[in-house]
């Protein structure tokens, strides 16, 4: 069995209501390059950005309009972290043309050193694809060429090459290249045909919202479509933990967060291991800056060693 890794979702680059704490509102670049840091000294494996290019007037007061862009973000972070990867957590694949998407998540990748890990997803904000050209309903099929494009776009190739029904390029080079010589290109999404996708065509699987007692089933189908297809190779499937509170909060981190002493939180957490999950995704409640930054070197410390 294999070690489970763990990544972090960063706070503040997105402030949805689903899961953002009161004190990201005010934060800001700051805050930002700490929590990184304290990501990547605790041993973290990924810090992780979403992907939203605008917010339509009826989804902010859910989602919010904070969305830093992931490629800058994650750029900026990689000047100022040394080891921890970077993952785009997800990229809307179709709303750019995957020669621009390339372009920007290859210089990402030559910049850091080769830390790069490409999530990529189908989204769900129909105006966001209408105002960018892009064909909401066809959000699947463009994803689907989306990713055949980009492996070609990120290979080897200073001129790639990729003809298909949808893009067709050839002749044109880019350059800088990636550092690494494959890319991981890790599929979102919990529906079946994206669980299918992320089967056939992906590196990983990163799940959105699963609930633990969801996840079994989702890995079998993974494995059987694999199998069923004689598809190879390393796969990385994900998951994204209940939040987090290492140790005694003190105050109401919500009913469904996980909290207690570190052996307890590990002993939780090896489920998913057990499970066939390779790599969590964790969030930890806080009421600042330094609790969340408390938190993670506690994970990294006292819980991460009990992993596996």
């Amino acid at each position: 069995m294999s070690a489970l890794a763990y990544g972090i979702q960063l706070p503040v680059q997105s402030q949805s209501t689903l899961y953002t704490e009161a004190w990201e509102a005010g934060a800001g670049p700051g805050d930002l390059v700490e929590v990184a840091r304290a990501a990547d000294r605790a041993g973290f494996d990924y810090l992780a950005c979403c992907d939203h290019v605008a917010i339509p007037r009826r989804l902010a007061p859910s989602m919010s309009t904070v969305w830093y862009d992931p490629v800058a973000t994650l750029a900026h972070l990689a000047a100022v972290t040394e080891r921890v990867r970077l993952l785009s957590h997800v990229a809307v694949a179709g709303l750019r043309h995957p020669l621009l998407t390339a372009k920007q998540y290859a210089t990402l990748d030559h910049l850091s050193g080769g830390r790069l890990i490409l999530g990529v997803g189908a989204g769900h904000v129909r105006e966001e694809f209408e105002v960018l050209g892009a064909d909401f309903a066809r959000r699947g099929a463009l994803l689907d060429e989306s990713i055949d494009a980009l492996r070609a776009a990120l290979g080897p190739e200073e001129f790639p090459e990729h003809h298909g029904k949808l893009y067709d390029f050839a002749g044109l080079g880019q350059r800088p290249r990636p550092a690494q010589p494959h890319v991981p290109l890790w599929v979102g999404g919990s529906s079946p045909a994206a669980v299918r996708r992320a089967a056939l065509k992906g590196d990983g699987w990163l799940p959105q919202g699963d609930p633990r007692d969801r996840l079994p089933a989702q890995i079998a189908r993974i494995r059987q479509l694999r199998a069923e297809q004689g598809v190879r190779g390393p796969f990385t499937v994900g998951a994204l933990t209940e939040p987090l509170y290492v140790g005694r909060a003190g105050w109401d981190v919500g009913r469904r967060t996980l909290t207690g002493a570190p052996q307890a939180l590990a002993e939780s957490l090896r489920a998913y291991r057990a499970m066939g999950v390779h790599q969590v995704q964790v969030r930890f409640r806080s009421r600042c800056r330094a609790e969340l930054i408390e938190q993670i070197d506690a994970f990294g410390a006292e819980v991460a060693p009990r992993l596996n």
